[in-house]
């Protein structure tokens, strides 16, 4: 409820009506070696479907950055997860991520930040942050709901592998982003600032409920006496 109470507040910032599936959450941490990372970073923590699977693929003596914007969800999952001493839960957009690194880079950053919802500035800045907190060796791994973000994932990250999760509701696809050898491309092509992904935050959140309603509806026949 606190994440479709976030969805219903900023369908930009969520991008989501629900949490993504254990199956696309697997998908996509498969696509790297977490087990051998010192320091992972999450953009988007959500309710914590990714943080909790990272935790359990991580170090003993990693650390572990997470961030989410929205204060309900960063607070939750601080309550659920906080006591592991790898984990640090931060109310703040990954704009700032390298403020929390102390110098250091991370080994990897997973995002499942809608990025195509996101105005221009928002997401270039946000991309153009983890591109400079990476580690040479680094990865980003990003799950999204469109191939849209494939563009602005090219401009600052090569080569990238790309898979899809069907089992994800809706598809998730999945782009493991490698930080290249050569200089950062700070150009970006012109687009517009408006609204053009709101349209499908707006259709995720109707499906969303629609799916929602049937499965109560199921319930409650289950539920019911013969």
């Amino acid at each position: 409820m606190i994440f479709l109470r976030s969805m219903i507040s900023h369908p930009r910032r969520v991008g989501a009506v629900w949490p993504t599936s254990r199956w696309a959450v697997r998908d996509l941490l498969g696509m790297g070696d977490l087990p051998q990372a010192r320091t992972v970073v999450e953009f988007g923590v959500g309710t914590g479907v990714y943080t909790g699977e990272i935790l359990e693929r991580l170090h003993p003596d990693a650390t572990f950055l997470a961030f989410e914007i929205e204060p309900d969800l960063a607070s939750a999952v601080a309550e659920r997860l906080g006591d592991d001493p790898r984990l640090r839960v931060i109310n703040d957009s990954a704009e700032n991520v390298e403020q929390y690194l102390d110098g250091a880079k991370a080994d990897y950053i997973v995002s499942s930040i809608p990025f195509t919802s996101l105005p221009a500035g928002p997401r270039q800045s946000i991309l153009g942050a983890a591109r400079e907190a990476l580690k040479p060796e680094g990865r980003m791994l990003v799950l999204q709901y469109s191939t849209a973000v494939l563009p602005y994932l090219q401009r600052l990250f090569s080569p990238i592998e790309r898979r899809l999760s069907p089992l994800n509701i809706p598809p998730a696809f999945l782009f493991a982003c490698s930080v290249p050898e050569g200089p950062i491309q700070e150009e970006e092509a012109q687009e517009s600032t408006g609204s053009s992904g709101l349209p499908y935050a707006l259709g995720a959140l109707a499906l969303g409920t629609l799916l929602l309603l049937r499965r109560r509806r199921r319930r409650k026949k289950r539920s019911r006496p013969f």
